[in-house]
């Protein structure tokens, strides 16, 4: 009887099931296709990065949700594809998509190499100009992470950190070749 009365109060006072104990469902009205933010007014989706080296991906934008996985590199782009208070929806380059915290995200531009498709797998060239017939700086694998400096359309400006090498790399990569940069993106 007192839980029927308890929830009879609830509903008659209009709270929602937070205020029950129960963690707030993602709201639709957050999730748009395309267009601007309803928080920050930028454009979505847009890309992002991750701040920190540990970023809880949760089920739901708050932290009563719970977490359905923990990046653990900092840098890794991700996609952000709606907002809702201080939470954002993010993706991944796997398809993974949760709610994080805003405060975790960079809004500096990162790409992760994408993986070769059909004969010519392996290594993808990093070249010293954006030039199919340029010198390459580096071969890069699958999954390397860089900085975005600059994109034309067809060509990005990418600086990789190599453990091989004592500083960075510094070259021109396709831009169909990462994921991190929308096709025919133009990055200054």
């Amino acid at each position: 009887m007192r839980v029927a009365r308890i929830a009879l109060t609830v509903a008659a006072l209009g709270l929602s099931p937070t205020v029950a104990g129960a963690a707030p469902p993602a709201p639709a009205a957050a999730m748009p296709e395309a267009g601007l933010g309803p928080v920050t007014k930028l454009p979505l989706p847009r890309y992002a990065s991750l701040k920190t080296d540990r970023v809880n991906l949760r089920e739901g934008p708050s932290k009563d949700h719970r977490t359905l996985w923990v990046f653990q590199r900092a840098g890794l782009p991700v996609e952000i594809v709606a907002e809702f208070e201080t939470w954002r929806r993010i993706r991944d380059s796997e398809g993974t998509e949760g709610w994080v915290l805003h405060s975790l995200l960079s809004g500096r531009r990162t790409a992760i190499v994408n993986a070769q498709k059909g004969p010519d797998k392996g290594a993808v060239p990093l070249r010293a100009s954006a030039d199919d017939g340029a010198p390459d700086e580096a071969r890069l694998e699958a999954g390397v992470i860089g900085s975005v400096k600059s994109c034309t359309g067809s060509w990005c400006r990418l600086v990789v950190a190599l453990p091989s090498r004592r500083g960075d790399v510094d070259g021109y990569i396709r831009q169909d070749r990462l994921w991190g940069v929308y096709p025919n993106e133009k990055v200054q």
